[in-house]
């Protein structure tokens, strides 16, 4: 029986239909949510860096804010989706971040000030990754030493794999107390 709704909320260039997303989304579908995706087309003048943070968390707020129904238990972004953070705080809902913009203080901000539980993955090879920031911010962080902001490690491909079956566990052990 479902009986909770959790909303994924894309990157710019890593929609729903990526490794990250597929896996958390049967996580989630085998542990009583119902999963509705976001869907977006990133606007081409769209630049967070030159348009400044406040109309990229607007826009992304925007485009999340539509998503949400009358009942929405948790949020589970990806990169450019963490700019959510903000919503999130305000509504109290628990979150996943997937390789979240920890280098972006308005993510950070949201986060600190957050009462709901969230997840933080991320990698160490990621630029936007920082490790100390989010032990600092939450105990429920997961760290996969040598990944990439898509999550992939370098060698062979069983690695990255295995990195993704660790998110894909990561986040069952984290709705469970959610």
């Amino acid at each position: 029986m479902v009986d909770r709704r959790a909303v994924l909320i894309p990157g710019r260039a890593y929609d729903t239909r990526y490794p990250l997303f597929a896996y958390t989304g049967e996580v989630l579908r085998r542990t009583g949510f119902d999963v509705h995706e976001i869907t977006w087309a990133v606007p081409e003048r769209f630049a967070p860096d030159r348009d400044g943070p406040a109309a990229a968390v607007e826009w992304v707020v925007e485009q999340v804010d539509q998503a949400l129904g009358e009942r929405t238990d948790l949020l589970v972004g990806k990169s450019l989706g963490s700019l959510a953070a903000p919503l999130a705080a305000d509504r109290g809902l628990p979150a996943v971040w997937l390789t979240p913009l920890l280098h972006r203080p308005e993510v950070v901000d949201a986060l600190g000030r957050a009462e709901a539980p969230f997840l933080l993955v991320g990698g160490t090879a990621d630029s936007s990754w920082d490790g100390a920031v989010a032990r600092r911010l939450t105990p429920h962080v997961l760290e996969i030493p040598d990944a990439d902001h898509g999550m992939l490690v370098p060698g062979p491909l069983a690695r990255s794999a295995e990195a993704l079956g660790r998110v894909c566990t990561a986040v069952e052990e984290f709705v469970q107390i959610s």
